[in-house]
């Protein structure tokens, strides 16, 4: 083999967006090569963030019993008939099955695993360090290196007891108390499924709005959901010292506040913001510069200011999620390489949140809405008053539907409780189809159904439309 390799595609990093983006580059016939400087494939998504987070509450839900306590009268915890090792068992069968499957798409589609660290020598050319050193060029390269957790400098490193969303996953023990920074997507998933399994949640988060991307319907049910399961919210507020204290009435971690006062737990996770992995790659070799937090500027297409380098995923910033990262990937691929596999992104795009309950969205939400000067109107439909819903004793979800109001085209779905980002793809698929209020009442569902409140929803809006 020649010192220097050539390809038609060089991928650094085999998460979501790395691991499509080279089966999309291949599936057109193109050599490529995955460059991974991790033990396991498949990056954040499959080793510290996506699946193993919603495994650890699906794992939660059912050791604790949660879903049933409502339903059956059970008040079954996790504290007094489990141990951590019971708790994240099943987390580690799903990333290792996930891991396997990665290494078969790349197998059987014929692309190269090259392990190790890349940087760039220059913009087709990069180098590969690990136990042995090897040197690529590629007439194409995508960056896929995705993120990792934000350290915000008031936190001390290396201490015991102080975690993050990727080291979560080493906790030798369910704590006691636990306080979150940050009360964002990560930030609250962690905090539902810790308070599920009987641990006292303090979430301290700067805005005064949780989540304030969603439907402020939907974030205020959450919120008020967080707070049933026994969550308490600091908020607008900040952590400004940290500091050990073994002396006082509380022993643990204390976290004083900006607005004042101190909070102790002997637990503490920091779910303040992520970083883009670029400080390895010698961007400026390849002509290249990160923005804030290592971050990639990209185009629409995700093709940067150097035309043979692409980015994808996290390393791109927001949305940062399994589902669009891949999207992204694909797309990009397309276009380097000609493609009219995928012409442009979809317009839409869901968004899941895998709290207790969940929450799923797509399109525009009330507020949107009114802000883009769109007259629209709005139906809802709860979840108690639907068959399934009383059978699963589903008593607070709900799904809500934004219309436009002159021919009732659905322009925004959103959806919080039981299978809440499983039922937000009809609505997204209508939008996709520029659908709306007469597809939903010709459509006959199965009985019963959640699904049946999209017609009921439907309905709703319809009778807010007649009577304004």
């Amino acid at each position: 083999m020649d010192e220097t390799t050539r390809y038609d595609l060089i991928v650094i990093g085999s998460g979501p967006a790395g691991e499509k983006g080279a089966a999309q580059a291949a599936l057109l016939g193109k050599r490529v090569a995955l460059i991974e400087k991790g033990q396991h494939l498949g990056g954040a998504a499959a080793n510290t963030g996506t699946l193993p987070s919603k495994t650890l509450r699906e794992t939660a839900l059912f050791l604790s019993g949660f879903q049933q306590r409502e339903l059956y009268g059970l008040d079954a915890c996790l504290r007094d008939r489990a141990t951590v090792q019971d708790f994240l068992r099943r987390e580690r069968r799903v990333a290792e099955t996930e891991r396997q499957r990665i290494a078969g798409s790349m197998g059987s589609h014929g692309i190269e695993l090259v392990r190790g660290t890349a940087s760039f020598v220059d913009a087709h050319t990069v180098k590969v360090s690990g136990e042995s050193e090897r040197t690529l060029r590629g007439d194409i390269v995508l960056i896929a290196t995705g993120s990792r957790p934000w350290h915000p400098p008031v936190f001390p490193a290396g201490q015991p007891d102080i975690y993050n969303s990727d080291t979560i996953l080493q906790l030798e023990r369910i704590p006691q108390s636990l306080i979150i920074a940050g009360g964002g997507v990560i930030g609250c998933e962690y905090a539902c499924l810790f308070a599920t399994l009987g641990v006292k949640v303090t979430v301290v988060e700067a805005r005064d709005e949780l989540l304030s991307f969603l439907d402020r319907d939907l974030s205020r049910a959450l919120k008020e959901r967080m707070v049933a399961l026994g969550i308490i919210f600091r908020m607008p507020d900040q952590i400004e010292h940290v500091e050990r204290d073994d002396e006082g009435d509380e022993v643990g971690w204390r976290c004083a506040l900006c607005y004042g006062g101190s909070i102790v737990a002997d637990t503490v996770l920091i779910a303040a913001g992520r970083s883009g992995n670029t400080e390895s790659l010698n961007l400026a070799a390849a002509g290249l510069e990160a923005v804030k937090r290592g971050l990639l500027t990209v185009n629409t297409c995700f093709q940067t200011s150097v035309p043979s380098i692409y980015a994808a995923g996290d390393v791109v910033g927001f949305p940062s999620l399994a589902s669009t990262s891949m999207e992204q990937a694909r797309l990009a691929m397309s276009h380097a390489f000609q493609s009219n596999f995928m012409g442009h992104l979809a317009p839409i795009l869901p968004y899941g949140i895998y709290t207790i309950p969940e929450a799923s969205s797509a399109g525009e939400t009330e507020q949107s809405a009114k802000e883009k000067g769109i007259d629209a109107v709005c139906g809802r439909a709860s979840f108690a008053a639907n068959a399934r819903g009383q059978i699963i004793g589903e008593q607070f979800g709900f799904i809500k539907l934004v219309f436009r109001r002159e021919d009732m085209r659905l322009i925004g779905v959103h959806i919080i409780g039981e299978s809440a980002s499983e039922l937000v793809h009809i609505g997204l698929t209508a939008m996709l189809a520029e659908q709306g209020a007469d597809l939903f009442l010709r459509t006959c569902y199965n009985y019963p159904t959640l699904s049946e409140s999209y017609k009921s929803a439907t309905y709703d809006a319809l009778k807010r439309r007649n009577h304004a």
